[in-house]
């Protein structure tokens, strides 16, 4: 068996590719280019069996995807972390009834939208203050 340098960089291209189509979290990234490396190991050392060939590429395999586990960058955060959950970035906020709060449910307008709201009953004129956001309902306490 008689493997060429050109096999290890078709590869590694191959596994570069297919990362770009699947969702493997950078594995096939760093095993086309341990793939790629060996390649071009093999154009430089012609004499290598394919044994050790296949040896290096599993060590450098896991060396890569290890180095990358240990040293990727930490999950994005956000200034605004409530930029896409509309409904939490209204916590905090306080407000005046347009509508009674009845039996435990109410609604509230708030800048452009109106919400579905829930807590103590209240009057219209009453302050109420948002304390959290379950979905499309906000819950609500008065504030006196």
């Amino acid at each position: 068996m008689n493997i060429e340098y050109w096999h290890w960089l078709v590869l590694g291209f191959a596994l570069l590719v297919l990362e770009m189509f699947l969702s493997t979290e950078f594995i096939f990234l760093w095993v086309g280019a341990a793939a790629a490396v060996v390649g071009l190991i093999a154009w430089l050392v012609p004499g290598l069996g394919w044994e050790i060939e296949f040896a290096l590429w599993g060590a450098l395999s896991v060396i890569a995807v290890l180095a990358w586990r240990k040293f990727k960058p930490l999950a994005f955060e956000s200034e605004r972390p409530t930029l896409n959950r509309r409904g939490h970035s209204y916590v905090g906020r306080q407000f005046t009834l347009d509508e009674p709060i009845v039996n435990g449910i109410g609604k509230l307008r708030v800048d452009d939208s109106h919400w579905r709201i829930s807590g103590a009953d209240a009057p219209i004129g009453a302050q109420v203050r948002v304390v959290a956001a379950d979905g499309a309902t906000l819950n609500v306490e008065r504030i006196d």
